[in-house]
């Protein structure tokens, strides 16, 4: 029998196992799947811990939440086409839940799925070499429960690891004896530790953008935000600033490129992530910046120089897990031989077609429709249903109200693509809301 494994149950890798039970209940014959997850849940980055650095098995921590994490994109944008979340909560929810009703609705799909037992829990993936002969992996895993490693034959490996746990971390001049905490966002934890302080982030993306305003809202005095390509340039609320990039330290002085200073307590490395596969060799490893379509793999999945291997969710995100499935059911239909792939000239001449595409785009309006456009293209030939265009008038919205407000955008309400049903409004605005508790938040 043909045998899959899949690298991390997160919700790469849960959209995976989906896809194939999904296969199985309409009475296709699929083939084994062996899950392996490093933690000793499924869920991924939504898994919160609160340690940092090493897990309780010496393990690198793989997430990076915090407490007081409220999505910041619209639900109806990440929304599962085949379980909706009123079908989870039995109810409609507003538009941008906290961190835990949504690892609620993201595990919740699973607990129904009848997949648990194809996932190894506590198995971390060492090492992964193909066998040109025999068309065959070994993969090699260590139980970090009783130490023990095994070797295991597959057919396909589904990398489904993520991208967004471990850090990209600069040298900053001076940074070395800076007196104060500095802390890579993956290791930032509690908004509240940072109260009365001046905080200086680092990074002009997503997580310096929530960050900072989590800071701001649980106390901190000021925050410095310092980029080094282009500004953020949202409408601050009083306390957040933007300066160019910080050139050096001395002491608790930061000094930034236009020749500004400012006294600092604490920094927080919001300065991105890296593509890590440390388990797979270099002829079936990944290399990439973090980009709407990496390079060597076709329809952003399949591994051009071997086909057998499958690389979810490795994409810059404006979609998640809707384009996970849809990357998921995409790699299923391969693996059971109803899409039949072309020449690797012809995957090669695809990619680069869509990578000319996206270095030509020139807004994030525009880089919404390209993803849409590539989640459209992967589904043309599934079985996987959802709106998608009505999911990227959401992200439009959500866009043009980020850039009314960054405070306030959190306080609106989207349309289900699923169900269409447009979400209530929250009982308070996020920036007063205090409580992200899923009790709170759910009433």
């Amino acid at each position: 029998m043909t045998r899959v494994a899949i690298i991390g149950a997160g919700p790469c890798g849960l959209s995976q196992l989906r896809a194939f039970r999904s296969a199985a209940d309409k009475g296709m014959e699929i083939p084994e799947i062996v899950c392996f997850e490093r933690q000793s849940d499924w869920g991924g980055l939504w898994n919160y811990t609160w340690r940092t650095g090493t897990d309780e098995h010496g393990e690198p921590a793989h997430s990076s939440m915090y407490r007081y994490l409220w999505s910041n994109g619209p639900k109806e944008c990440l929304e599962f086409g085949d379980y909706s979340f009123e079908e989870h909560f039995g109810k409609p929810i507003p538009s941008f839940p906290p961190r835990e009703p949504l690892r609620d609705y993201i595990v919740g799909r699973a607990d129904k799925s009848n997949i648990r037992d194809w996932v190894r829990f506590n198995h971390a993936v060492r090492d992964v070499q193909f066998n040109n002969e025999t068309g065959q992996f070994t993969l090699r895993a260590t139980n970090l429960v009783d130490n023990e490693d095994t070797d295991e034959l597959f057919d396909y490996v589904v990398v489904a690891t993520g991208h967004f746990s471990v850090p990209n971390i600069p040298q900053i001049e001076g940074i070395d004896t800076f007196p104060g905490r500095v802390i890579h966002g993956h290791d930032f934890r509690d908004a509240v530790e940072f109260a009365g302080q001046q905080v200086l982030v680092v990074g002009a993306s997503y997580s310096a953008e929530d960050i900072a305003l989590q800071s701001l809202k649980y106390g901190a005095k000021t925050v410095t935000c310092t980029y080094r390509t282009g500004a953020m340039g949202f409408k601050w609320p009083e306390g957040i600033e933007e300066l160019p990039l910080v050139d050096r330290f001395e002491g608790n002085t930061a000094y930034f490129s236009n020749g500004d200073t400012r006294e600092i307590d604490s920094v927080i490395l919001c300065t991105g992530y890296l593509h890590h596969f440390p388990f797979l060799p270099e002829n079936l490893r990944l290399a990439t910046h973090n980009r709407l379509y990496p390079g060597t793999l076709y329809k952003g999945v399949v591994w051009i120089d071997n086909p057998k291997v499958i690389y979810l969710g490795m994409q810059d995100q404006y979609y998640t897990f809707s384009m996970f499935d849809a990357q998921a059911w995409y790699a299923r239909e391969i693996i059971l031989g109803h899409i039949k792939l072309p020449s690797a000239s012809e995957m090669t001449v695809d990619a680069k077609s869509w990578q000319d595409r996206e270095e030509a785009l020139e807004d994030p309006i525009q880089d919404i429709d390209f993803q849409t456009d590539y989640c459209k293209d992967l589904c043309r030939e599934l079985d996987y249903d959802l709106d998608w265009d009505i999911t990227a008038e959401n992200f439009k919205h959500w866009e043009h109200h980020k850039e009314e407000n960054i405070v306030t955008y959190r306080d609106k309400a989207h349309r289900s693509p699923v169900t269409g049903t447009t979400a209530p409004l929250h009982h308070a605005d996020w920036w007063s809301e205090m409580d992200d508790t899923a009790k709170s938040f759910l009433g």
